[in-house]
């Protein structure tokens, strides 16, 4: 088959390499698109170490099963299915508690990380264990599948908050999941949704798709808008979806006393925060991590028109232009947001 392989850092090329072989409670998905995650960008150069080449990346797919393995009574080819990022063994004590996000033996498609090595979906196949499979309904189409993933991070998000009806929310940050976040909150029932990034185009798209009101942090105090637009308080809930300590403390410094910061974000590994704000403002921290279970959720969401992937996708191209969909992305090309790869 052939496959996208990133074989050095910055670089990746087609190959055929062999079907991946299946075992009696897999199945084999013929990978119908597949979406370019922003760890993907950052795996690509190297940056993240979580993408050692060689290495077939991707993670955000969906595509129809070609063949099922002996054990496989739920599925059968032919079947339209997208799948969780994360491989789950099902029996240690978080997966019995339904966290599976935190398996103790997670690992995640697409990833070298030098604990283990699993190749991804930028490929024309892909084995994944039936567990973590999910059937397509007939209103969402693959490409649609394929923004899946993403979205259960922000619908995971918004469960691991304590949201009330009615709350007044902060987004920093309008790439990929900023924007479904701003989707999510307010499916959610949120009161309010305010959006923050630099770049204009991300917060005309912000406002396209659901934020009250937006603010371009280049230009604007951020923290004394936020309390402007509420009442001189602050953001019930900040969600922060960018990772670095500047975009941190924007969110900490958007929360009003006694509120919450949403971490979702973790392009940095460490932060600078500022402690006494969080403490004696009584602000609360909650972290995400993945997903857990929400992809029906979100493919609910999808199909009944309750959030807009469509308007995320800048992109469709073939496999073989994977490298230069890549390049670009890391460039910060402006006006891309998503691209898929089409094997």
């Amino acid at each position: 088959m052939k496959a996208l392989v990133v074989t050095e850092n910055s670089k990746a090329e087609i190959r055929d390499v062999p079907v991946p072989e299946i075992g009696a409670d897999d199945v084999l998905v013929r990978v119908k698109a597949c979406a370019i995650c922003g760890s993907d960008v950052h795996g690509y150069d190297g940056s993240s170490g979580r993408r050692r080449p060689p290495v077939i990346m991707g993670h955000e797919a969906a595509g129809v099963i070609e063949r099922t393995g002996g054990n496989v009574t739920d599925y059968a080819p032919g079947d339209r299915v997208t799948f969780d990022s994360t491989e789950y063994c099902g029996t240690c004590y978080y997966c019995r508690k339904g966290m599976v996000n935190l398996c103790e033996n997670r690992r995640v498609l697409g990833v070298s990380c030098g604990e283990y090595n699993r190749d991804g979906a930028m490929a024309e196949y892909i084995a994944v264990p039936q567990r973590i499979l999910y059937r397509l309904p007939d209103a969402v189409t693959f490409q649609q599948a394929a923004m899946v993933e993403p979205l259960s991070i922000a619908v995971h998000a918004v469960n691991m908050s304590p949201l009330r009806l009615g709350d007044k929310a902060v987004v920093v940050g309008c790439g990929t999941i900023g924007l479904l976040l701003i989707q999510t909150l307010k499916a959610a029932g949120c009161g309010a949704v305010v959006a923050l990034d630099v770049d204009e185009g991300k917060l005309a798209l912000a406002r396209r798709l659901g934020a009250t009101e937006t603010v371009n942090t280049a230009r604007e105090d951020a923290p004394e808008c936020v309390r402007a637009l509420t009442g001189g308080r602050g953001a019930d809930l900040a969600f922060e979806a960018v990772g670095v300590s500047q975009t941190f403390n924007i969110a900490l410094d958007c929360a009003r006393k006694g509120g919450g910061v949403v971490l979702v974000g973790n392009v940095a590994s460490r932060v600078d925060f500022n402690l006494q704000k969080a403490v004696t403002s009584q602000i609360a921290l909650y972290t995400s991590c993945a997903s857990a279970g929400e992809y029906d959720v979100c493919l609910s969401l999808i199909a009944s028109g309750r959030v807009d992937v469509d308007s995320l996708v800048s992109a469709c191209a073939p496999l073989a232009e994977g490298d230069g969909w890549l390049a670009r992305l890391h460039a910060a090309e402006p006006g891309l947001i998503k691209v898929e790869l089409l094997p």
